[in-house]
């Protein structure tokens, strides 16, 4: 196993080591963070074309069925029942209506799931709390050494975080 610089995991690290290996990983976790955004973005974007899809659909059978199925359905009635011509019409009209409510109803549901889709928000709230903890990172206080004893000390760190 190695670390992610490519030097044996336990081998001495320089302070440079460290803080190059340090700065990758973090450059790494924002670009995993950016790339959640835009996943989530993506999927509210997708949430939102649905619900305008609903709407539209809904629109176009109101607008463009009206004509043929008030027809259609209205001497249907008419005929099964022997109702008077202009109940038949009505009553075709508001199938219609009900038809149209329907797909408005879906259309809502989808607008209100895209609307509550709050990924991109979630995203930077995390990315926030990990800047807030890397700016309160402080390294651990090293004692002074003096001159003669620091390349023991320093064997002996580099043992103990082995």
């Amino acid at each position: 196993m190695s670390a992610p610089d490519g030097s044996p995991v336990g081998a001495e690290r320089s302070i440079g080591q460290l803080f190059a290996s340090a700065t990758t990983e973090l450059s790494a976790l924002v670009h995993d963070e950016i790339a959640l955004a835009k996943a989530q973005l993506k999927q509210d974007v997708k949430r939102g074309a649905l619900s305008g899809g609903a709407f539209s659909v809904a629109g176009a059978v109101l607008v463009f069925s009206l004509p043929m199925l008030n027809f259609a359905l209205a001497y249907g009635i008419r005929t099964w029942s022997d109702w008077n011509l202009a109940i038949c019409f009505l009553l075709s009209f508001a199938a219609n209506v009900l038809l149209a409510g329907v797909l408005m109803l879906i259309g809502v549901v989808f607008a209100k799931k895209a609307q509550k889709g709050k990924g991109p928000q979630k995203v930077a709230a995390s990315m926030k709390e990990t800047a807030g903890v890397l700016q309160n990172a402080k390294p651990h206080p090293r004692p002074e050494l003096p001159e003669e004893r620091a390349p023991e000390a320093l064997e002996a760190v580099a043992r103990s975080s082995s």
